[in-house]
């Protein structure tokens, strides 16, 4: 089993190449984006909460994301109980529920304290973090995919002001993240500038290389 954390930018393609990833791989794959945009399509309170905040293009704070990566990983990484309702990730899934082999999560950590919670909800759960690959890509090519992104989407984080917003936080707060695991030996650098399947391939040679296949 492999537990990966896939790094980047937004608009660097985190979330195109986990889900590539977790197809080829079999892999878990959690995004907190993803969990963070259900809880806002929802309605719920803590949906609520967050969607301001995401709008604003700031970073939602740990005392929203941690709980929901927290969740999904211990509801989607064991065995459901047979007599329990059908979690939807299940559903996705066709013939009997099984564990994956491993796991993919993008979106998180986005700060070093978050990085060391999640080591800590990993080791709870008797697993660690194997690899973090870091998609790079030039802070303009990142503009101009978001804006590409935004009118297909209609997404509200994905104007020009919250754009330039994010990035700059991106810097700020996220960049440290990369020398964190970078002493620790796990960061993989993936160039991200070019065609998606680029990329793919260069991430998979890494993860390859990783399961010594």
């Amino acid at each position: 089993m492999i537990n990966i954390v896939i790094f980047g930018a937004p608009g660097a393609g985190k979330g195109t190449q986990a889900t590539l990833l977790a197809e080829k791989y079999d892999f878990l794959h959690v995004s907190t984006g993803d969990l963070l945009r259900q809880e806002v399509r929802l309605g719920t309170p803590l949906g609520q909460r967050a969607q301001a905040i995401m709008n604003r293009g700031d970073l939602v704070g740990d005392d929203i994301v941690v709980p929901l990566l927290d969740r999904a990983l211990r509801q989607r990484s064991t065995l459901p109980d047979p007599d329990a309702a059908v979690d939807p990730w299940d559903r996705e899934r066709k013939g009997l529920p099984h564990r994956p082999e491993g796991c993919i999560i993008d979106g998180f950590p986005r700060t070093v304290s978050q990085a060391q919670t999640l080591e800590f909800m990993f080791r709870k759960m008797e697993r660690r973090i194997d690899l973090v690959v870091a998609i790079d890509v030039p802070r303009e090519e990142l503009v101009r995919r978001i804006h590409e992104r935004a009118a297909i989407s209609g997404r509200a984080d994905d104007t020009e002001e919250v754009i330039r917003h994010r990035l700059d936080l991106y810097d700020q707060q996220t960049q440290p993240v990369l020398d964190y695991y970078r002493v620790s030996g796990m960061l993989v650098m993936v160039d991200g500038s070019e065609e998606i399947s680029d990329t793919n391939h260069r991430i998979c040679s890494v993860i390859d290389a990783k399961l010594n296949v």
